[in-house]
């Protein structure tokens, strides 16, 4: 049984702060597969579409009757531990600075026998046990070992803590706390245990309903902080930058209509404002002091979260302009995770469908509530995943974009959603 995570010390700021060391990360190209799969969730083997046959390690053709038509199909894990080891010696960096280690050999019942890393609730071998896919701090997807029952501090255990960005005792900054969405964001992670949250919130001279009451709260302190001002990001980031560990994006400006609907460019230079430069304002300023922090122990630095939009895939023309900042970010937070990856820092991206607040009044239903992208935030968070689609919208979007996206534009351009 994992002993529940206590309470880590202060940091002794006399002591050095450990730089990241990256555990192996070249894949080629057929495995990479893996890991686009593991970034949502998933545990994904080669079947031959020919013979039936499950592959690992992946492969250009079945190692049974060397048909080149393998799929990609999601597996359910279950399998038996044949043996298990425990490393206390490494060359590799990353893995000398974390011994002891537990290592097992596993044969699934659908077939391959995988070498994978035990989570420490795994007993000795012979055990009935269950696969999944993580990614790891090297952003490529490994294998791990549960107990087919875990405990209820499972997610508390050593290595899986490093597989994954558990906000519990951590350090977190949302970045908008006026809306229904920030509001619910907070309680979710002060449920989750984060030890602080920092709450931002521009023009405080305008009262917002909730903020108070957030406010109120004995792990939330409310800061300034409005992202279409250089200064106001600057003066936040040396004032908290070096001690935050999870960074939550949601702030954002929101209005519907597309080109021809509205005259002039304020709108949407008011949505880009907030949505992309505001974005790439944030980026620069806490960007590297993450990166700084990000193996300094069980509450190191660990995540940045944006929260985008299904539209961001393809745009919705009656909130065009809308759509197209969120593409612009979508972008931008790609290019942020590819700098934040040498550092083992996860950006996670949030995809939710139409979100049950004031900009999407006139949309019918199903919308996600705010309280449903909130537990979608802290799942992502534990789960370390890096991509998200809340809400039976953008499930329906993600799908549609998936099998053709010219049709789905298409479909969009003719009034559909």
């Amino acid at each position: 049984m994992t002993l529940p995570l206590l309470r880590p010390k202060r940091k002794n700021p006399v002591l050095r702060t450990p730089q990241m060391n990256l555990p192996p990360g070249a894949r080629g190209r057929v495995a990479l597969n893996m890991t686009a799969a593991a970034a949502e969730g998933r545990f994904e083997l080669q079947v031959c579409e020919d013979c039936g046959t499950v592959q690992y390690p992946p492969r250009e053709v079945c190692h049974k009757c060397v048909s080149p038509r393998l799929h990609w199909t999601p597996q359910d894990g279950a399998g038996q531990l044949l043996g298990s080891t425990t490393l206390h010696h490494s060359n590799d960096l990353f893995f000398r600075e974390r011994l002891p280690w537990r290592l097992g050999l596993v044969h699934l019942d659908v077939g391959p026998t995988l070498m994978v890393h035990l989570h420490g609730e795994v007993g000795p071998a012979p055990a009935r046990i269950r696969v999944g896919a993580h990614i790891d701090r090297a952003g490529q997807a490994v294998l791990i070992g549960f107990p087919s029952e875990g405990s209820a501090h499972m997610a508390d255990d050593k290595m899986l803590r490093e597989m994954t960005s558990d906000p519990k005792f951590r350090k977190v900054l949302v970045t908008d706390g006026k809306t229904e969405t920030g509001q619910a964001i907070v309680r979710a992670l002060v449920k989750a245990g984060a030890d602080i949250v920092w709450v931002g919130h521009s023009e405080p001279w305008k009262k917002s309903g909730g903020l108070d009451d957030i406010g109120a709260l004995p792990q939330v302190t409310l800061v300034p902080l409005d992202l279409t001002n250089g200064r106001s990001v600057t003066e936040l980031a040396g004032e908290i930058g070096g001690k935050v560990d999870i960074v939550i994006n949601n702030a954002e400006v929101h209005r519907s209509f597309g080109i021809g609907g509205r005259r002039g460019t304020d709108v949407a230079k008011a949505e880009m404002d907030i949505n992309y430069f505001g974005f790439l304002r944030l980026a620069q300023e806490f960007g590297p002091a993450l990166k700084g922090r990000s193996a300094d122990g069980v509450t190191s630095a660990t995540a940045w979260v944006n929260v985008l939009s299904i539209f961001a895939l393809s745009n919705f023309p009656s909130h065009g302009t809308y759509s197209a900042s969120k593409a612009a970010a979508y972008s931008l937070a790609q290019c942020l995770r590819a700098e934040m990856r040498p550092a083992g820092i996860r950006v996670i991206n949030l995809f939710p469908g139409p979100i049950d607040d004031e900009w999407n009044q006139h949309m019918p239903p199903p919308k996600v509530a705010p309280s449903a992208l909130a537990n979608a935030i802290v799942k992502a968070l534990r789960d370390g995943v890096e991509d998200v689609y809340p809400g039976d919208v953008a499930q329906e979007w993600l799908e549609r974009w998936r099998e053709n996206p010219k049709v789905l534009e298409r479909e969009l351009s003719a009034g559909g959603h």
